[in-house]
C-alpha cells in the first residue's frame, strides 16, 4: 500500500500521543498532522500536482518532516538535497530532478540567487524559505499559516508512484538520482521495524542529516507504528547522550564517526542509558575495535547495517554480534544475496567477490538514466561494487570497495585490513587508508589518522608501530598523516577521496 494513510491513522486513533520533538516543539499526532495538511494544501495552492518534484535544501528541521509527510499525501515527489551544495553542483541536481519548487533556508538564499537564472523549471513564486522573508523568496510559514488544515482531497496514490529521488553523489560528474516508490518506503516501514524490534511505544532519536538515506531506516518505522520521533538540528554527542536519558530513547541510528564521538564520553554506557534498546550503525563499516568497546559499554544493543541506497541490505542482528563480531550480518527475510566473480559466476564460501543482491527495496532505477541503471541492475540483481565473502553460515564479511582496492606489486591490498590494525594503536581514534601511485610498486598504502587529544605521537611513530604489526609486507604503510579531523559528508561519512586528493596535490 502507499504510505499516505499512516499519519491519518495515527491522528484518528491516538491524536494526543507525542509524535515529534524538535527543539522547543513537542507536537502530538493531531498537531503535527494539521501542520502537514497546511503544507500540502499550500503547495497545491501554488499549482503543484501529483508527480511534481519538490527540492528541499534544508538542514534538520521540523519543516523537513512536514515535507516528507505532505508529499506522501499529495503524490508529489520530494528531492532532498544537501545544504552544502553550491553553484553547478546545486543547479545540476535541481534541474536533473525536474524540480518545480524549492524549499530552503535563509543561508542558502545567496547561493540560490547565483543559479536562479538556470533553474528554468522553477517559477519565481516557488522559491520558499522556512526561516526568513527575503526579496525573491516566499515565506513558507506565511503560506502554510493561511492554508487549510483539512486532509487533501482528490488524489489517488498507487504503491508504484514515486515518493522521492535521492542523489547518491553529485557535485561533479553525472548525477545519479535514486528513485524510491511508495512501495519501497512501505518496505522500509515494515522491514526495518521488524529488524530493529521497533514497537509503537518506542522512542526514536535522530541527530544525523535527514538528507542521508540512512535516516529513513528509523524514520519510516517511526511513522509507520506511531512512535515518538525526536530530531536534533545536528549531531552533538553530549546533547545526544543527555536526550537519550531525558526522553527515554530506545532506538538510535548512527554513522561510525558519530559512534566514535559518543565513545569519547564516559557516561555513554548502560548505567546512564537504561532505556536504550538499539544502537544501529550504518553508512560505512565500523571497525572491530570500536564495535568491541561499544559492546562492552552497552551489551546486546549493537546492530550494523550494510547496504546501498539503490536497494539491498544485510543486517548484523544484536543477538548475532557475539558470535560474528566481524560480520555485517545476513540479508533480512525476503532479500537474497550472492558473491560473484568478475564474470558473474557464484563463488564458494570464503572466496572474495562482488556482493550482489535483491529485495523489496531495490530501486526501479536511476532517474532518467537507463544506461546507468543497466550497469547497476542485471537480471534483477543489484551489483554493489563492494567486495566481500560469506562464511559457511552465510554471514557476510566486507573486504572493501572495489574502487578503494590498492594493487601494490600485483597484490590486492585491502585498506580495511590495515585500518583494523591501525585503530588498535592506543592514541589513534580514527583512521582512513588509501593508495597513491608508486614508481616501483604501482601503488602504495598511505594512512591518515586522528589522534587522541593531547597525544604527542608523530606520524612516523604510528607508521613504525603499524608496520611492525601488519600481517604482510605489502600491507606496510609508506606514510602516516596526522590530521586534526577528517573531512565528512553531510551524512557524517569520512571523505577518503578528499584526503587522498589533498595528499596527492600537496606531494612534491
Amino acid at each position: 500500500m502507499p504510505i499516505n494513510t499512516l499519519l491519518i491513522r495515527h491522528t484518528r486513533h491516538k491524536p494526543d500521543k507525542l509524535a515529534v520533538v524538535f527543539e522547543d516543539h513537542r507536537l502530538t499526532f493531531s498537531e503535527f498532522n494539521a501542520r502537514v495538511n497546511r503544507l500540502a494544501n499550500a503547495l497545491a495552492g501554488l499549482g503543484l500536482r501529483k508527480g511534481d518534484k519538490v527540492a528541499t535544501i534544508l538542514g534538520n528541521s521540523l519543516e523537513v518532516l512536514e515535507v516528507y509527510q505532505a508529499v506522501a499525501k499529495t503524490g508529489m515527489v520530494v528531492v532532498p538535497l544537501s545544504p552544502l551544495l553550491r553553484g553547478e553542483g546545486l543547479s545540476n541536481l535541481i534541474n536533473d530532478s525536474d524540480s518545480v519548487a524549492v524549499i530552503s533556508q535563509a543561508d542558502m538564499a545567496p547561493h540560490l540567487d547565483e543559479v536562479r537564472e538556470v533553474l528554468t523549471a522553477v517559477p519565481d513564486d516557488r522559491f520558499l524559505l522556512i526561516d526568513a522573508e527575503l526579496p525573491g523568496f516566499r515565506s513558507y510559514r506565511a503560506l502554510t499559516d493561511l492554508a487549510s488544515d483539512a486532509e487533501p482531497q482528490g488524489v489517488v496514490i498507487d504503491r508504484d508512484d514515486t515518493y522521492n529521488i535521492i542523489y547518491s553523489s553529485g557535485t561533479t560528474g553525472l548525477p545519479k538520482g535514486i528513485v524510491h516508490t511508495h512501495q519501497i518506503r512501505e518496505a522500509y516501514c515494515t522491514g526495518f521495524a521488524s529488524s530493529y524490534r521497533i514497537k509503537p511505544e518506542s522512542v526514536i532519536l535522530h541527530s544525523g542529516s535527514l538528507v542521508f538515506n540512512g535516516a529513513f531506516l528509523t524514520l519510516m518505522p517511526a511513522f509507520y507504528l506511531g512512535c515518538t520521533y525526536v530530531l536534533h538540528p545536528s549531531f552533538d554527542a553530549r546533547r545526544m547522550i543527555d536526550s537519550m536519558g531525558s526522553e527515554g530513547v530506545t532506538h538510535v541510528m548512527l554513522v561510525p564517526s558519530q559512534i566514535i564521538d559518543l565513545l569519547a564520553h564516559d557516561d555513554f554506557n548502560e548505567d546512564h542509558l537504561p532505556s536504550l534498546e538499539m544502537i544501529g550503525s550504518v553508512g560505512a563499516p565500523l571497525l572491530l575495535e570500536h564495535k568491541q568497546e561499544l559492546a562492552r559499554r552497552l551489551p546486546n544493543r549493537f546492530s550494523e547495517l550494510y547496504g546501498l541506497t539503490e536497494g539491498f541490505v544485510t543486517i548484523l542482528d544484536r543477538d548475532d554480534y557475539e558470535s560474528k563480531p566481524g560480520s555485517v550480518g545476513i540479508p533480512p527475510p525476503l532479500y537474497e544475496m550472492r558473491i560473484v566473480s568478475d564474470q558473474s559466476k557464484d563463488l564458494p564460501s570464503g572466496e572474495v567477490g562482488e556482493i550482489i543482491g535483491r529485495g523489496p527495496i531495490t530501486m526501479p532505477g536511476y532517474y532518467k538514466r537507463p544506461d546507468l541503471t543497466a550497469e547497476a541492475i542485471k537480471d534483477g540483481w543489484l551489483y554493489s561494487g563492494d567486495l566481500g565473502y560469506v562464511d559457511d553460515d552465510g554471514f557476510l564479511f566486507l573486504v572493501d570497495r572495489k574502487k578503494d582496492l590498492i594493487i601494490s606489486g600485483g597484490v590486492n591490498v585491502y585498506p580495511r585490513d590495515i585500518e583494523e590494525i591501525i585503530v588498535q594503536h592506543p592514541e589513534v581514534t580514527d583512521v582512513a587508508v588509501f593508495g597513491v601511485p608508486h614508481a616501483r610498486w604501482g601503488e602504495t598504502p598511505i594512512a591518515a589518522v586522528v589522534l587522541t587529544p593531547g597525544s604527542s605521537a608523530s606520524g612516523g611513530d604510528v607508521r613504525d608501530w603499524v608496520n611492525e604489526r601488519v600481517a604482510a609486507r605489502f600491507q606496510k604503510v609508506s606514510e602516516v598523516l596526522v590530521l586534526d579531523a577528517f573531512p565528512r559528508s553531510v551524512a557524517g561519512k569520512t571523505l577518503r577521496r578528499i584526503i587522498k586528493q589533498d595528499y596527492i596535490e600537496e606531494s612534491p
